[in-house]
């Protein structure tokens, strides 16, 4: 399968489409798999009511006894609004939007995985459902919505599997961790609110820039002494938004940023102190705030006896030497939707190769690429864990 997954995997790279927006991108996967008999569901995952989602199921049946047994294995298939740079053989064709963590190759993979086991389908029992959702890099997470919209159904699967390609671990590895493995990830957006006027008479004025500047670092300080010993957390921002000029204070300041957390009762406590600080600083300096808090894809959770099952394949598959533990990453993943409904595993997938450019570029970055070689071991990971739970 290797030779068709490296030309799906970039016809997707040419063609990357954003969040909820994955058109094309799931016409293309629906017609992979109807060519090869595969049954399918498409118009799941929808954003609004109205709207046609964006999200596929297809279910491959092994027909070598009757079993009602299922596994999930899942994909995403969303790109993010980055300009390319690099790989001119397969360039994005559209402008700003480029699949810089590595879903084009996800999806490659899930085809891979689900084909193969179609043609292998007189040879095992069961069923594998195939689970393309859209819109893993915005909230509310296309994950989310397969879980609410109860998709996930007839058959209903005992557990999922998903992967992630890695440009820190080089090909040929495969990284576990079992219980919980990434953050849950809240999104802030807070403005602050002044007066502003011309800069020469700033008696009359209420500085917003001033307010938020003085803000940011309580909200670092007040977060970080909320956190029990120990306990893991970030608290970033990312965006900080003043449209005045040399001469103008604005009216209004805007800040974006994120909150990581591991513990449900932390992540509760500072969804109450960070707005209520944030009122009592604006306050004293006579400025208004509007604090918003989006909450975001909750913790990744390994089932443990699962990711054991799945690691022992994994060795059997790559060998012990290249079986490596991985450690709780800040880093959020709306495949926690998953594993909040039913046991999963999330493992990560080595795509780093020194002799290849771009492989070790970070995920989320404008020269990221894979090794399309890993293409075959990720696949070959989903196929083999599948069978070893169906069996």
């Amino acid at each position: 399968m290797q030779a068709d997954m490296v030309l799906w995997r970039r016809h997707l790279h040419r063609h990357p489409e954003l969040s909820f927006r994955e058109h094309d991108t799931v016409a293309y996967v629906a017609d992979v798999l109807k060519r090869e008999g595969i049954e399918v569901r498409e118009g799941v995952a929808k954003l609004t009511p109205e709207a046609k989602g964006t999200g596929l199921i297809a279910v491959v049946r092994g027909t070598q006894r009757p079993s009602d047994r299922c596994i999930a294995l899942r994909a995403d298939m969303d790109a993010l609004p980055i300009q390319e740079t690099g790989k001119p053989e397969f360039c994005s064709l559209n402008d700003g939007v480029m699949h810089a963590c590595g879903h084009d190759a996800h999806t490659a993979m899930v085809l891979g995985a689900g084909v193969a086991l179609h043609r292998m389908r007189h040879e095992w029992s069961g069923n594998v459902m195939l689970v393309f959702q859209p819109g893993e890099e915005k909230e509310p997470g296309g994950a989310s919505l397969m879980v609410k919209e109860g998709v996930l159904s007839d058959p209903t699967p005992s557990s999922i599997i998903g992967q992630h390609v890695t440009p820190e671990l080089p090909i040929g590895k495969l990284g576990f961790r079992s219980g919980p493995f990434m953050a849950a990830a809240d999104e802030l957006y807070i403005t602050v609110q002044g007066k502003g006027g011309h800069a020469s008479v700033r008696d009359r004025l209420v500085d917003p820039i001033l307010i938020a500047a003085r803000l940011l670092p309580m909200l670092y300080e007040v977060a970080e002494r909320a956190v029990p010993q120990g306990e893991p957390m970030v608290i970033s921002f990312g965006k900080f938004m003043a449209n005045g000029a040399t001469n103008i204070v604005p009216e209004a300041v805007s800040i974006e940023g994120t909150l990581r957390t591991f513990n449900e009762d932390l992540r509760a406590r500072l969804h109450e102190l960070l707005p209520r600080i944030a009122q009592e600083v604006v306050r004293s300096m006579q400025g208004k705030v509007d604090f918003r808090i989006v909450k975001g894809s909750p913790v990744v959770k390994n089932d443990p006896e699962l990711t054991a099952r799945m690691r022992a394949v994994a060795t059997q598959l790559v060998g012990e030497g290249n079986v490596v533990d991985m450690d709780i990453r800040m880093g959020a993943e709306d495949f926690a939707y998953y594993t909040h409904v039913m046991p999963g595993c999330f493992y990560r997938l080595g795509t780093g190769n020194p002799t290849k450019a771009g492989t070790q570029s970070g995920l989320h970055t404008a020269a990221f690429d894979v090794d399309e070689d890993a293409l075959v071991i990720g696949a070959g990971m989903m196929v083999a864990g599948a069978m070893n739970e169906l069996v």
